[in-house]
């Protein structure tokens, strides 16, 4: 039993390093100013409108461009894209549109950033904002998709990038 917030919530950060997901990368760009965050958490909320959901932290860098711009980009990561998850989660220190060198990039009409290797990539206009705690809760209607079926996703559990494997 776990009787102090403190070990409460060092308890919830090792129990949620259990839980395996795919790998994505949240893009965000107004004007020039181009940022974006590593995700492993992308929800679908509805198939008609297709809408997506996700969580941004408000101290992030990204979501005063997402809040400015109205938009974002959902890139569901290959296998090896883990070079593209390590910079836009900020390992290596780049920052902003630095972000974007390791990879292929393009913007779509609307000025949504996705990556041509990514398995899909989703464009989305922010529908709906709920503020939780440190967090930006984000519904988001997809405008866009590109699926680039084949390779297999890149996944991450307990710390670690790895690939699926099927039984």
């Amino acid at each position: 039993m776990i009787d102090s917030n403190n070990a409460l919530n060092q308890e919830f950060r090792t129990a949620m390093r259990q839980l395996a997901g795919g790998v994505s990368v949240i893009t965000a760009a107004h004007g020039e100013n181009r940022t974006g965050l590593t995700a492993t958490s992308v929800v679908s909320i509805s198939m008609d409108p297709p809408e997506l959901f996700i969580s941004v932290n408000r101290s992030s860098s990204s979501w005063p461009v997402i809040e400015k711009s109205g938009k974002f980009g959902i890139n569901v990561l290959q296998q090896d894209q883990q070079v593209v998850a390590e910079h836009f989660s900020g390992k290596g220190g780049r920052k902003g549109a630095d972000r974007y060198a390791d990879d292929d990039w393009y913007q779509t009409p609307d000025g949504v950033w996705l990556s041509r290797r990514a398995l899909v990539g989703f464009a989305c206009d922010v529908e709906k904002v709920w503020m939780h705690r440190e967090h930006a809760l984000i519904a988001g209607k997809v405008t866009l998709i590109n699926v680039h079926a084949g390779p297999q996703p890149l996944t991450y559990w307990h710390g670690h990038y790895g690939s699926f494997i099927q039984n």
